[in-house]
């Protein structure tokens, strides 16, 4: 009798361990089976960011830029969002702000141009999700990345591959 409750108990505890642990592991990375993104286009000026398979927009979202958003990102600190043609360089699932894409900001000309003026060109560009508690308020906020909500993050994330062309026009 006493080794019938233990082997209830047991499955008792080991259901409840399970179904614990899968609402706890519950991945934030959604999946993707539709068509290829093979560039992805921000226009810094309308706030907006879209998704291409070919000429064929798949998607758009409202997005937030750095803190000085107008012009093109030249040195360390300056709180704009390049300008110009890129690529998706990598891909950080445990990034601070949710999730996030690397931009492969700098180029041989950002490099040469900071370099011109003295100064750091700057890096760690990314396409990221929504603001931490504490970060800056207003409408632009980041160090010169891409913002959007953590939910399209999450699609963004699923959609784009690394070595995808990403071309951010002002």
């Amino acid at each position: 009798m006493a080794d019938t409750k233990f082997t209830r108990r047991g499955v008792v505890l080991g259901a409840a361990a399970v179904g614990l642990s899968a609402c706890a592991s519950k991945p934030k990375i959604s999946t993707y089976g539709g068509p290829k993104v093979t560039r992805v286009v921000v226009q810094k000026a309308d706030r907006k960011m879209y998704l291409f398979s070919g000429t064929t927009m798949l998607e758009s979202y409202d997005i937030e830029l750095g803190f000085a958003p107008e012009g093109h990102k030249t040195v360390y600190g300056d709180g704009k969002t390049p300008e110009g043609s890129y690529y998706i360089d990598r891909r950080n699932p445990r990034s601070s702000f949710y999730l996030s894409l690397g931009i492969s900001y700098p180029n041989a000309q950002d490099r040469m141009e900071a370099a011109r003026l003295g100064k750091q060109p700057g890096g760690d560009i990314f396409i990221h999700g929504q603001r931490r508690p504490g970060d800056p308020k207003g409408p632009d906020w980041t160090a010169g990345c891409i913002a959007v909500k953590n939910k399209e993050m999450s699609e963004i994330y699923a959609m784009v591959q690394t070595g995808t062309r990403i071309d951010i026009n002002p």
